[in-house]
């Protein structure tokens, strides 16, 4: 965000969003000329806000990044450009659909709480409540990681233990990401789980990339 105002006479802009933890946060994001909003995730939901010993991969959510999305909407934005890198989270980018209004319950109707433990008791998904608005912006993801949701190369075993996560809890965490992959797979009859990047950010990638159309791009291409 830093160099791209720089070199654009972007104006930098800061809401009150929820840290990784669900604690308030100022975040601070771009707003350029030609309403394109720059946000990166790590503002909202980064690993540097928390600190060592309460960082938990089990319950970080990345509520706060849909927010910020939502502030980038409602200023009229046509082109999102998304940073992922240094996240505190490992929800699979569940938090921010939530933001944007995706609907995740378990069996009893209940919504899921945060993070990405809760998601293997994913019952069922009710996209009526997306963000229509999305439909009309283009994404772009800027990450310079190919890994994709799950397995061995995933987000929970090659970035979850810098985040906190014990082996027991990475294992723990690869087969919430894997029941979530599984569930919107039913739902949206495409599977991009081993789409390269689907990983980055804790699986932000794959929220983007299925739910929101987005596309990628490698950070540095993007802010050159």
């Amino acid at each position: 965000v830093e160099a791209v105002l720089a070199a654009t006479q972007g104006q930098a802009r800061i809401n009150r969003v929820q840290n990784a933890l669900g604690s308030p946060i100022d975040a601070k994001w771009g707003w350029l000329p030609n309403a394109t909003a720059v946000i990166e995730m790590a503002a909202a939901a980064g690993l540097e806000h928390i600190p060592a010993n309460q960082r938990n991969p089990m319950r970080a959510s990345s509520y706060g990044v849909g927010e910020l999305i939502r502030h980038a909407l409602d200023a009229g934005a046509k082109h999102i450009v998304l940073g992922l890198g240094g996240s505190a989270t490992n929800d699979a980018g569940a938090g921010m659909l939530q933001a944007l209004g995706l609907a995740l319950f378990d069996k009893n109707g209940h919504t899921l709480a945060p993070g990405g433990e809760a998601l293997s008791t994913l019952a069922r998904i009710d996209a009526n409540g997306l963000d229509h608005r999305l439909d009309k912006v283009t994404i772009t993801i800027a990450s310079d990681v190919n890994n994709p949701l799950c397995g061995v190369k995933g987000a929970s075993a090659i970035f979850g233990p810098q985040k906190g996560a014990t082996p027991a809890q990475v294992q723990t965490l690869d087969a919430s990401l894997t029941h979530f992959a599984n569930v919107c797979a039913q739902h949206l009859g495409i599977d991009s789980r081993d789409v390269p990047g689907a990983g980055s950010a804790g699986g932000l990638g794959f929220a983007a990339y299925t739910w929101m159309g987005a596309t990628f791009r490698p950070g540095v291409e993007v802010v050159a």
